[in-house]
């Protein structure tokens, strides 16, 4: 048995998001798992780094699958590459060894979250960037972000409110970058929960518009998800890497 590792992107501007789910057709996982199902002659089944939420992209997506079929992999990738809709493309397939794991053995993911705080259009973008266009602080947002690096408990954070696993992760690193008009937020961490991203910026805003002082983001570590901020649009978060 063959294991196999690919490196995808996508706009998941019209998808489900990641996990295949029973009769959609429009999952990346499952359009992923069509594809090599045919391209192999055989059933697929294809392991994610992690589950991007619907509506989210990927820049730098991670995958494995484990195959019988001996085709060389730079076929694999020519026919993927051939037969996956244009939202969709593979860097990368090659044969690994057969432990790795995309998904457990993850060890250190990057997210960007895009705001675009402008009343200027934003035509082009749209399907990638969150409008927003009330002023923000920027120095509040950082001191807040500073508070979020860390080994903490991250439940009040979590859209999952039957999350059953532990709330705890550890974020390496928060970065927020003026780009113009567009404000760039730059998690890495060594995994995140279900909606978790899209909550920390939605708190990081509420911050920075006044509505919460950065001092008090500490005292969310541990509690219930109504006690932190709104859950941004999906539109405008993006994986951008995953390291092993």
């Amino acid at each position: 048995m063959r294991n196999l590792r690919l490196e995808l992107c996508y706009d998941g501007t019209r998808y489900r998001g990641w996990q295949r789910l029973p009769g959609v057709e429009n999952t990346i996982q499952g359009k992923l798992e069509k594809t090599l199902s045919r391209i192999l002659e055989e059933s697929i089944e294809v392991i994610g780094s992690g589950r991007t939420d619907a509506g989210t992209h990927a820049l730098g997506q991670v995958a494995n699958f484990h195959c019988i079929n001996r085709m060389p992999s730079e076929e694999i990738l020519r026919k993927l590459r051939e037969f996956l809709p244009e939202d969709m493309g593979v860097y990368t397939c090659k044969e690994v060894s057969p432990r790795f794991h995309a998904r457990l053995n993850a060890r250190e993911k990057t997210y960007c979250y895009r705001l675009w705080n402008s009343e200027e259009p934003c035509v082009f973008q749209r399907r990638y960037v969150y409008g927003d266009s009330r002023p923000l602080n920027l120095e509040a947002m950082e001191q807040a972000a500073e508070h979020l690096v860390g080994t903490h408990d991250f439940s009040a954070f979590c859209g999952n409110k039957n999350q059953k696993k532990s709330t705890v992760r550890t974020i390496y690193r928060i970065e927020i970058l003026p780009k113009g008009h567009e404000l760039q937020f730059l998690f890495t961490g060594d995994g995140f929960l279900y909606h978790m991203v899209r909550i920390l910026v939605g708190t990081l805003l509420e911050v920075g518009r006044g509505e919460r002082e950065p001092e008090t983001i500490s005292a969310l570590f541990g509690k219930r998800r109504e006690l932190a901020g709104q859950t941004v649009p999906a539109c405008g978060l993006c994986l951008m890497e995953v390291k092993y």
